[in-house]
């Protein structure tokens, strides 16, 4: 089993079954609670599976274990943009001990074509593929209220006019 060393900070590094790795919790959070904090480490030229969108044509990687976070379809986390500009992992669901910590990788890219045409999330809930903010449905986004990155809403709304 991968672990990192340090668990104080509430989660750690493990195999998650047929995803490779992923972030689990080590205690419970409840909805709100910060689960992560972002910190961004590194300016990107363009977007890739790793790549937070932080504005319209902005995207960076994350320090830590941010990256090793896994989508889910029906994720029991959010984003919160933190004062550097970076993305916090914010509980939307009560996470239990040992529950993987997921989140939609819509809540923060606003076009995604960089994976497999299959989502293999694994969730109840699966949407079948795994799209960027621009293509999910407006009941989906209305779910995601409150935990998605502000600039997403933004280019929605630029979006909508560009067509109206």
């Amino acid at each position: 089993m991968l672990r990192e060393l340090d668990t104080d900070d509430g989660f750690e590094l493990r195999e998650s079954p047929g995803k490779g790795e992923g972030i689990f919790a080590t205690q419970p959070f409840k909805v709100g609670d910060t689960v992560m904090v972002g910190i961004i480490e590194e300016v990107l030229s363009g977007n890739h599976t790793h790549a937070s969108q932080i504005s319209e044509n902005e995207y960076v990687l994350h320090a830590g274990l941010i990256s090793k976070v896994n989508h889910s379809c029906d994720p029991n986390c959010g984003i919160r943009v933190n004062e550097t500009g970076a993305h916090d992992f914010i509980a939307r669901k009560d996470i239990s001990l040992n529950e993987e910590i997921t989140f939609d990788y819509a809540m923060r890219n606003y076009t995604i074509d960089h994976f497999p045409q299959q989502c293999m999330c694994g969730s109840k809930r699966c949407y079948g593929r795994i799209a960027g903010w621009q293509d999910l449905p407006d009941e989906k986004k209305k779910e995601y209220e409150g935990f998605v990155a502000p600039y997403l809403l933004e280019l929605d709304a630029k979006h909508s006019c560009d067509k109206g």
